[in-house]
């Protein structure tokens, strides 16, 4: 299955759902049956990429997804962040992006999608930075491989959480070395 070249919004009448596998229960779950009552609900917003070829559904053809992220509004606590980046900061919550869903099929893991991925879903949040200010962008870990994956891209822990999913994040300044003009 090969895919288009540029990431989409979701939508119902267009993208196949039920059959993408990443191999993460959690996250098949949220592309097929969350993600599209998140966005009309207004607190998410999903991209995805089209596959090229369609699959037939009730007389329709739809695209396949070969892969998807997930971004929302949210906020940390100043008292997460490292103390030489906190001291500089207000005392309410720090308006942030969240990276809370990315996710790759497995028909295409293991070709570099995942971090074409994330580099699209980095550049989408660089540019919605231009209108609406976050400090940071965070990601909840599944488990230790997301972990590891983002920590190669240069996120830092900003804390381990009672379920034991680390929360990363990358600042604003730091994404403004790889999509500044």
């Amino acid at each position: 299955m090969r895919c288009t070249k540029e990431f989409v919004e979701l939508n119902k009448s267009l993208h196949e759902r039920s059959g993408f596998d990443c191999g993460e229960a959690e996250l098949n779950t949220f592309i097929r049956q969350q993600a599209l009552r998140h966005m009309s609900a207004n607190v998410s917003r999903t991209m995805v990429l089209p596959a090229l070829e369609a699959t037939q559904k009730k007389n329709k053809e739809k695209q396949n997804i070969c892969a998807f992220y997930t971004v929302t509004p949210s906020s940390i606590s100043r008292e997460h962040l490292p103390k030489a980046q906190a001291k500089k900061l207000p005392h309410y919550p720090i308006p942030v992006f969240l990276l809370a869903q990315l996710a790759v099929d497995k028909k295409h893991q293991g070709t570099g999608l995942g971090k074409i991925t994330l580099v699209k879903a980095l550049e989408h949040l660089y540019k919605i930075n231009v209108h609406m200010r976050a400090y940071a962008v965070v990601v909840d870990c599944l488990n230790a491989d997301a972990e590891s994956f983002y920590k190669q891209f240069g996120f830092e822990v900003l804390f381990v959480g009672d379920n034991g999913r680390a929360r990363l994040f990358l600042s604003m300044k730091q994404l403004e070395t790889l999509f500044a003009p």
